[in-house]
């Protein structure tokens, strides 16, 4: 592991003495390729060094416990030595977590798939809520979101909505939410006050470029046809609806929230593209160990992964047994406690297998 970290300090050092050229600073796509590397080097960098400088204050701490000092200097200095162990631990737990493989779409943009399960209008509208939870968080994070297709109920529910998210890091942060969805309260319909339980199901996909996900013209049938609206109300009177069928697989993607027929046909087939790599993605996970299977983020979107219990105000996650009372702050987009928790769950068991 140390070797692998004085290579990634050396080219950090290098990328330093890069950008310090005048040649390259003038140079702007060649500088900012340059500056993004190190910027992703940084952190490791940092907790590297500071890892090092532990471990001559360490030693430094047990050769001054050999010398012959008093009771009070020798257990100051055994404290010292304690503290600074447990901190060595730490920074050690880090670098290793450093040096795991990287997913490699962690940076891209994502298109979430939200679907209304079990439980009729109330699952309909319980999608529309965690449309509205999702479209928060981007925003708090300063991402842009766009509707790709949707199948509204009419009363701020949904029976599907495809939406794209668009930011750094989009993907690393909600790749873990693809799942069923679990809500448990009493609908507004019910009026003997009885609680309901309804689902809805969450695909988070990677959006991904032409060049990454490779479609022959022949494989697909693109049908065209007037867009209608809830209840068939024609929305314009054109034919600029899309619909994709790729013939392979028999997927088959419908958009036509766009006024253009050109538009939706990028956005269908943006949600095609990425459907086709999941469905790879898939394949690959389904030829891992059966023990993988068990794992707690296996990111099988047939697992209830969370409930949201309004009665109790309650919000439990059941891979990793996380449990928050701040339902309404959930649902308005904080998401961050979650977010982290499973990304560490995620890395504990990557470092685990690493061992």
């Amino acid at each position: 592991m140390l070797e692998k970290l004085a290579h990634v300090e050396e080219r950090y050092e290098e990328l330093n003495a890069v950008l310090s050229d005048p040649d390259i600073a003038s140079d702007y796509v060649r500088a900012n390729e340059y500056a993004q590397e190190r910027a992703e080097l940084e952190d490791v960098v940092n907790t590297y060094r500071r890892y090092k400088q532990v471990q001559e204050d360490l030693s430094d701490a047990r050769s001054l416990l050999q010398e012959n000092l008093g009771s009070e200097m020798s257990e100051l200095a055994q404290e010292e030595i304690a503290s600074l162990e447990d901190e060595a631990e730490e920074l050690e737990q880090e670098l290793r977590a450093f040096l795991l493989p990287k997913d490699p779409n962690d940076e891209k943009n994502v298109i979430v798939e939200i679907r209304a399960g079990t439980g009729g209008e109330e699952a309909a509208l319980f999608a529309g809520d965690l449309y509205r939870m999702y479209t928060r968080y981007a925003e708090n994070k300063g991402w842009k979101t766009h509707i790709l297709s949707s199948n509204s109920t009419g009363i701020g529910g949904f029976k599907e909505v495809i939406f794209l998210v668009e930011g750094r890091g989009a993907y690393s942060h909600l790749k873990y939410e693809s799942g069923v969805h679990r809500v448990q309260r009493v609908p507004l319909t019910e009026s003997s006050g009885r609680i309901h339980t309804s689902a809805a199901t969450v695909a988070i996909l990677p959006e991904m470029d032409e060049v990454e996900v490779t479609i022959a013209p022949e494989d697909l049938r693109i049908d065209v046809y007037r867009s209608a609206g809830h209840g068939g109300q024609s929305v314009n009177t054109t034919d600029s609806a899309v619909r994709i069928t790729h013939l392979p697989t028999g997927l088959v993607v419908t958009c036509q929230d766009e006024r253009s027929q050109l538009q939706n046909k990028l956005r269908a087939m943006a949600i095609l593209r990425a459907r086709l790599y999941d469905m790879e993605q898939s394949k690959q996970m389904a030829q891992v160990e059966q023990s993988r299977r068990s794992q707690v983020l296996s990111g099988d979107r047939s697992e209830k992964i969370r409930t949201y219990n309004f009665p109790q105000n309650r919000v439990t996650d059941h891979r990793i047994g996380l449990t928050s009372h701040r339902l309404e702050g959930i649902l308005d987009g904080e998401l961050d406690e979650f977010v982290y928790e499973l990304a560490s769950a995620d890395q504990a068991t990557a470092l685990q297998e690493a061992s």
